[in-house]
Parts: structure tokens; C-alpha cells; sequence
């Protein structure tokens, strides 16, 4: 009651401060110091109990493999990531996994052994309804599976496939030259271009290509004004550049603990958000990082093991930045494995191993003949700039024949000129879609 009442005083104050500034006060942003109203006004999308803890705990695979990517890439430079699209390819597989690839599968992606049908369910639900949230955001899931002409999927996965993928199995010659550029088109006119590509060639003894794409395309609820961006300085790890720094001032949720200050900033009707969080002085990115994979991240949208976010009037600035991301580019270590995929290697990292096992992996409901996956990658790109932020992800998984085997409110300043990480989350479901780090690089 007295966070509500917290709330809606707040509201009411940040209300008549808009209503008595006149046009010019709008135009003399340092003077006035203007307080745009960004505070959410969340509308629900319907998850079952069982669903919410599917959210809630594939949202700790998606920190997880945040945290994974950071320790692995030892470039230090950008990254965005899509979990929730390499979510939507491994459950395609799951539905055709048996054993213990099904569990360390399920259990990896958040699932726990909630079993091929509850997987399902949640991912059409997730398809069906997220693109519904918010009319004033674009949402895109769209998945794809293309298959060799010399094999043919089961009937039943096809089924499947159609039922909570919406995936149409298409039959294509991996041996002809054309086939790169019809899958690589389907990613191009799914991602509205951001990812005009996610195969280099196409291995004609594959067996089949499962792909996912997700776009998203949202304006903030309060636009930053082109006028108050100006040239300064941005503190990376290695020294100083200079960046467009956007700037206003906002009236929106802030929170902050020993690691990091954050602000949610919500773009349309609020019902979908950017967290940025800044490490604080001593701390770095990693710090940050670690801190969210230890933690669930968020219950629900006001209560996270960081504690409560609440209305601040924040000096923001942040700057207007493009990163682009693939997971065959990672600057691995020495130790890895240099000639296995990237977020293969990822993948084995956080706990799946028989998936990718020719000999082991119990993949036996796709085709005729048990088949393993042989390739995976991913690609990503965010922009990010005074209107909004428009963002996609492509991830694709080849699979090959397998071997025989077995009230008043505090003020705060928040200007994200040094590194900080983000996540792009649905408010209501707590569904983090994508998840990235800025470096300034």
C-alpha cells in the first residue's frame, strides 16, 4: 500500500510539473530541467503458475549464458545476444530428444524436466501472445525448419513443429548453390534486414537446418530531443573516445545496490522495458554481470533480489550506439576448442553435452535415422538512438546423421559513460529477450 501510494504521488507531482512548463521551458532542457513522465502502467500477459516458473527460470539460462559470453569472449569489446531465440532452436530439438539429452536439455534452458509438452505449450504461448502485448511495439518470432531433400522428418515432428513453432518444414537441395541464398533471405526478410545473413554455406550432407529469428522495433515512451545529444566523453577500460551522449530529464524507476545503479527505461505503452545498469565507482561490468547470474533477476516487476525500484527524477544520459554480434567471432581462449562452434562451446559450457555427441545424443524423433546437432550460431545487432531501439537475433542449428552408439521523491544522476549491460525484457512475464554489454568498442 505505501509503494502504491509512493507511486501514485509521484505520478500526480511529475504530472503537474509537465502541465505548467510551457513550450519554450521544453526548449531550455539545463535550465528547467524538465521531468518526463516514463513510470510503467504494466498490462499482464496470461502465463499459467507453471509457465511463470518457466519464465523466471529460463531467465536465469539467459543470465547464465550472459555471464558464460563474458567470461568466454576475452575481446571485452560490445555483444547482444537473443537466449530466448537460442530457447526457441533447442526446444525444436527437445521435441525430438529422448533420455538424458531431453533432461540436460530441459534442465539447462530453465525447464527443469517439465517434459516435451509443457516446453512446447510455453513457446507457443510465448509466439502467440508477446507480439500482442504493446500495439505500439513490434515484435516478430518467427522460426523455419529446411530440410535435405535425401531425408524426410517424422510426422509426428512436423506436426509438433507446425503446432507450437509455427515452423513450416520446407525440402530443399543443400547441393545447389541457390539454397544458401533462399535461407539467408528468409533470415534478411525476418529481421527486416538487421541480419542479412546467418550462413557462410550450406553442408550438403546436412541433414536439416532449424533456424529462429526475433525482431523488435519499439520507440521510447519519452523520445530523446536530437538537440540536447552532444559529443562527450565515454570512459572504456582501455582509456577515453568520444561518444553522442543523448540526454534528458526523466521522472522513471530507479533502483540501485552495492554492485550497480540501474533505470528501467519503457518504451510504447511501458509494457516493455530496457534495464540499463551502471557498475558504481570500484566495480566493473563483470561485477555487475556475476552479480545478475547469481540472483533471480526478477520475480515480478517490482521485486528482485536487488530490491525495490522506485520513482527518481534522473539527470540521464546514455549514449547512441550500434553493436553487432556472432557467435563464430568469438576471441576465445587458448584453451578452448578452436574448430568448435562458438555457442557450441558456450552450450557445453552451461551443462548441454549429448545434443552435440554423434555417437551419444538422443535426438531420435526428428527423421527416420537418429541425428545430432552438428553446427549452431548465432547473430545479433542492436541500434539504439533518440527514438527507440530496434534489435534482432538469428539463430540457426544443423543437424547431422548420428553414429551408432549408445512520496517525496530522492533525485539521482545516471550518465552511462562508462561500460554498462542491458537487458530488454516483457515487463508483466518478466520474458528477457535480449541481453547485451557496452563497452564503448
Amino acid at each position: 500500500m505505501k509503494k502504491n501510494l509512493l507511486w501514485m504521488a509521484a505520478m500526480a507531482a511529475g504530472s503537474m510539473m509537465l502541465l505548467s512548463c510551457s513550450s519554450d521551458d521544453v526548449d531550455n532542457l539545463d535550465e528547467t530541467k524538465v521531468i518526463i513522465n516514463m513510470l510503467p502502467e504494466a498490462k499482464p500477459i496470461q502465463l499459467t503458475p507453471a509457465q511463470r516458473v518457466f519464465a523466471n527460470d529460463n531467465n536465469a539460462f539467459t543470465l547464465s549464458f550472459l555471464k558464460t559470453v563474458n567470461e568466454t569472449d576475452i575481446s571485452g569489446k560490445s555483444f547482444i545476444y537473443s537466449p530466448l531465440s537460442i530457447t526457441y532452436v533447442l526446444g525444436m530439438v527437445n521435441d525430438a530428444a529422448t533420455g538424458q539429452t531431453e533432461r540436460e536439455l530441459e534442465q539447462t534452458l530453465g525447464f527443469h524436466e517439465g517434459g516435451i509438452q509443457a516446453v512446447n505449450d510455453y513457446c507457443k504461448n510465448l509466439i502467440d501472445n508477446l507480439p500482442k502485448v504493446d500495439k505500439k511495439v513490434t515484435l516478430n518470432i518467427a522460426n523455419a525448419i529446411f530440410v535435405n531433400k535425401h531425408y524426410r522428418l517424422k510426422e509426428q515432428f512436423q506436426k509438433d513443429m507446425q503446432e507450437y513453432y509455427d515452423a513450416q518444414a520446407e525440402t530443399l537441395d543443400f547441393s545447389s548453390p541457390e539454397t544458401l541464398g533462399h535461407i539467408n533471405g528468409w533470415c534478411d526478410d525476418k529481421t527486416n534486414g538487421m541480419i542479412p545473413t546467418i550462413l557462410d554455406e550450406v553442408d550438403p550432407i546436412t541433414v536439416s537446418y532449424l533456424l529462429n529469428a526475433i525482431y523488435f522495433k519499439a520507440d521510447w515512451a519519452s523520445k530523446f530531443d536530437p538537440k540536447n545529444t552532444k559529443t562527450e566523453t565515454f570512459t572504456t577500460e582501455k582509456g577515453s573516445i568520444d561518444l553522442p551522449m543523448m540526454h534528458q530529464n526523466v521522472l522513471i524507476n530507479y533502483n540501485e545496490n552495492d554492485t550497480y545503479t540501474a533505470i528501467k527505461m519503457p518504451y510504447g505503452d511501458d509494457y516493455w522495458n530496457m534495464t540499463v545498469m551502471l557498475p558504481k565507482e570500484g566495480k566493473t561490468t563483470d561485477d555487475v554481470i556475476n552479480y545478475l547470474a547469481g540472483t533471480v533477476y526478477n520475480k515480478t516487476e517490482n521485486d528482485s533480489e536487488s530490491g525495490y525500484y522506485a520513482p527518481y527524477e534522473v539527470d540521464l544520459k546514455l549514449p547512441r550506439f550500434e553493436t553487432s554480434s556472432d557467435t563464430d567471432g568469438l576471441a576465445r581462449k587458448d584453451t578452448d576448442i578452436p574448430k568448435e562452434s562458438g555457442l557450441i562451446l558456450l552450450l557445453k559450457k552451461m551443462g548441454i553435452q549429448l545434443a552435440f555427441d554423434p555417437l551419444c545424443g538422443e535426438i531420435c524423433n526428428m527423421c527416420d535415422l537418429p541425428v545430432y546437432i552438428s553446427m549452431m550460431r548465432q547473430k545479433a545487432k542492436i541500434k539504439v538512438n533518440e527514438d527507440g531501439s530496434e534489435a534482432a537475433a538469428v539463430t540457426v542449428a544443423g543437424v547431422s546423421e548420428a553414429s551408432l552408439g549408445p512520496v517525496v521523491r530522492p533525485k539521482a544522476t545516471f550518465h552511462a559513460n562508462r561500460p554498462f549491460v542491458y537487458v530488454i525484457r516483457e515487463a508483466s512475464s518478466g520474458v528477457i529477450i535480449f541481453v547485451g554489454k557496452y563497452t564503448g568498442e
